[in-house]
């Protein structure tokens, strides 16, 4: 946003309509955030808007540096918050700490190249399904890390910042979450295209 740290400067004078702007800029972001952690469009709905009514209360709180990492931290505590709200508390039980590279990523976390072909428009939908089903089996802090990193495009030290833990602690977990999402994905092999097909040394490795 061009305008966004003027934006702040005046929602943190207590202009509602400034704070307003920035909420429009963000909301569809948060709310993807939400739904992909709790799976639940009207849960996701009222976790989108408890974070934004705890940024709005704790903003001038706010000390500078990414607005979008501070923003998705708010979000992802308003979604453990329902999580433990419904006895799901966040466990991590895989085992391991290999950490990987940005080199590293999941290939299939990236769209194909732009094409209308009904064939492609229903290729790209059964990857889309098949990501959800298998973000939705990770467990939460795993997805968490998943997400921030490799959907919302947070570096490793914003999602270190946002989720309040070592950077080391991101790069075990998305390492856990990636090897997961591998896992999972095989499943659905024969269904995806071939871009997006785990690499048999991938998946055995």
């Amino acid at each position: 946003m061009p305008n966004e740290p003027d934006l702040l400067t005046a929602a943190r004078r207590g202009d509602l309509e400034a704070f307003n702007r920035l909420v429009l800029a963000y909301q569809e972001e948060v709310y993807a955030l939400a739904y992909r952690m709790l799976g639940d469009p009207e849960a996701a709905a009222d976790a989108t808007q408890e974070a934004f009514l705890s940024a709005w209360r704790h903003l001038k709180g706010f000390r500078g540096g990414s607005f979008r990492g501070w923003l998705l931290r708010i979000a992802t505590n308003a979604c453990y918050d329902e999580l433990r709200r419904r006895g799901r508390r966040p466990q991590v039980p895989l085992e391991g700490t290999d950490e990987e590279t940005e080199a590293d990523a999941l290939p299939w976390m990236t769209d194909p190249n732009p094409a209308s072909s009904p064939e492609t428009m229903l290729q790209r939908r059964e990857v889309q399904q098949a990501l959800e089903t298998c973000i939705r089996r990770l467990p939460p802090k795993l997805r968490t890390v998943l997400l921030l990193v490799d959907v919302h495009g947070l570096d490793y030290a914003q999602a270190a910042a946002s989720l309040d833990v070592p950077l080391g602690t991101v790069k075990s977990r998305l390492a856990r979450a990636r090897r997961a999402m591998r896992d999972c994905l095989g499943a659905f092999a024969e269904l995806l295209p071939a871009l997006y097909r785990p690499k048999d040394d991938e998946h055995h490795a």
